[in-house]
């Protein structure tokens, strides 16, 4: 009889009838595969039952928090030539019912049973978030939505993200190894502020303000008094020991607030910096709206926000499985054209888009070597399954930024008064001399 590794791969061909694009290894130390290929360690038959229980996504997510499944060699190569064999196939219903009338295709669904023992469906990781997706957006689902994401220990974050405690895509004036994490995000917020046009004495209101970066750089460099409002305790906590730490507690406050609770506009300027992914398309004119109830007129919103691709059918989106159980519940993306509508719409006017797509892969590539560098300080702090968790979704962001599967784009809109006069100078952006033919 083959080894547990040939039989295997041999199954996960017949069943997505092309090669298999990596390397298998399984729980009785056999291998099959390409020799110079990464390699998918399944460590035991529980990674098949979860598979076949939770076909797609979210059985291999299951399977990798659970510690079921693990890549050894470069987990992006993986990723990359997984996702055009498994997570980009299209396996709508129609398509999965023709598969199951191929009697091959059944009779490899019969053997991958007969490989992965008894037919009972293992719980799902304890890091799973799984409640119906009706009710989205209140008050109460956001803060605890936020609080799943964001209150797992700020010393955690410290590991990712790095002293800036900026979660959000860095700027990179010049890329790695030239280029620092640390240089990329203060260029990020001095590039947000340029953009407000922040001078001393305005008021900002930085919605969504994190560990209070922006809050800090903007009052600190740009003279400007800030009011951050974030869901997060224990971002609150940590963003007012840092203020405190650059006595700047007369300039900034920071709030634990729903935006919707905002009430003392109007102030000079708004940063939203991934933000707008957790409002849901659902609350998104009604996000913008209060934005702009909140700006003074000649107000400037700076938007931060993660886009997805339009889709034929925008009624056929869905919400990521793995994201929506494990990273963000309850998060939405919507595609930047949608954004843009939905801010003109409340009333602004859209003055500038800027796309830094590939400065967000180059971000994310970092967050992933901080976290494997401290990993096992990372694991203790917040165990074993919640760094899987990180490893594997900010890995596999960078690929779809690379790819472009999603974007990043920052939007200047502004609150023009009816006189027309937006305070935007006549050429906002200057942009750098051609390449060479």
């Amino acid at each position: 009889m083959a080894d547990a590794a040939s039989r295997l791969r041999g199954i996960l061909e017949q069943l997505l009838g092309a090669p298999f694009p990596v390397r298998v290894r399984t729980w009785d130390g056999s291998e099959a595969g390409p020799p110079e290929a990464p390699v998918l360690v399944v460590r035991n038959r529980r990674a098949l039952r979860r598979l076949l229980f939770k076909p797609g996504e979210l059985g291999l997510a299951r399977a990798w928090v659970a510690g079921d499944l693990t890549v050894e060699g470069d987990l992006y190569t993986a990723l990359d030539r997984l996702a055009g064999s498994i997570w980009e196939r299209d396996e709508d219903a129609r398509t999965l019912a023709r598969s199951l009338r191929d009697p091959e295709f059944r009779s490899a669904v019969r053997r991958l049973f007969a490989m992965a023992g008894p037919p009972l469906p293992p719980a799902p990781p304890p890091e799973e978030v799984r409640r119906p997706r009706r009710g989205l957006h209140t008050k109460g689902s956001d803060k605890r939505a936020i609080s799943h994401h964001y209150d797992v220990g700020n010393e955690f974050y410290e590991i990712v993200l790095g002293p800036s405690m900026v979660y959000s895509c860095a700027y990179w004036l010049a890329p790695p190894p030239e280029g620092t994490l640390e240089q990329a995000q203060h260029d990020k917020l001095d590039l947000v502020a340029r953009k407000l046009a922040l001078r001393p004495g305005q008021r900002l209101l930085d919605v969504g303000c994190g560990w209070g970066s922006m809050a800090i750089h903007a009052a600190r460099e740009h003279g400007v008094n800030v009011v951050g409002i974030t869901l997060s305790q224990e971002q609150a906590a940590y963003a007012r020991k840092r203020i405190a730490e650059e006595g700047l507690t007369d300039r900034v406050e920071i709030r634990v607030q729903d935006y919707r609770d905002v009430a003392d506009g109007p102030y000079d300027a708004i940063s939203s910096i991934g933000m707008a992914e957790h409002v849901g398309s659902e609350r998104y004119l009604e996000y913008t709206t209060v934005l702009h109830r909140l700006l003074k007129p000649g107000g400037r919103l700076l938007n931060h926000q993660i886009a997805r691709r339009p889709q034929r059918d925008e009624e056929s989106y869905r919400v990521d499985d793995f994201i929506d159980a494990y990273v963000f519940p309850d998060g939405e993306l919507a595609p930047l054209g949608t954004t843009v509508t939905l801010l003109e719409r409340a009333g602004f006017e859209v003055r500038d888009v800027e796309s830094i797509r590939e400065h967000y892969a180059l971000t994310l590539r970092r967050w992933v070597a901080n976290l494997e560098a401290d990993w096992a300080r990372a694991v203790a702090l917040t165990g074993p399954g919640r760094a899987r968790v990180w490893q594997l979704y900010m890995a596999a962001s960078a690929l779809a930024f690379e790819r472009n599967r999603i974007g990043v784009n920052q939007v200047v809109a502004v609150r023009t008064p009816e006189s027309g006069a937006s305070g935007m100078p006549l050429r906002a952006r200057v942009w750098g001399a051609p390449g060479p033919a």
